[in-house]
């Protein structure tokens, strides 16, 4: 694996996404729930997917949230 250390200003934005947006833990427990929901799906032909559509429509909404903190693309001009 290969580590580098992160930008001041990528760390004071991922620092301000956890203050001000969503808990970590919360955050965690939404990434696990949208595996479990994919790998489900995947297993099974998708019969879970209609039961789980919540919880991956929030997890979608929360790693998108994230992927902008660490690396702005959408609101780039």
């Amino acid at each position: 694996m290969i580590t580098k250390s992160l930008s001041t200003e990528a760390e004071t934005r991922i620092k301000d996404f956890f203050i001000n947006t969503i808990e970590p833990k919360d955050l965690a427990k939404t990434i696990r729930q949208v595996n479990y929901a994919l790998s489900m799906c995947s297993m099974r032909g998708c019969e879970t997917l209609e039961s789980e559509l919540n919880n991956i429509d929030d997890s979608f909404y929360w790693l998108n949230r994230l992927a902008e903190v660490l690396d702005p693309y959408l609101n780039v001009d």
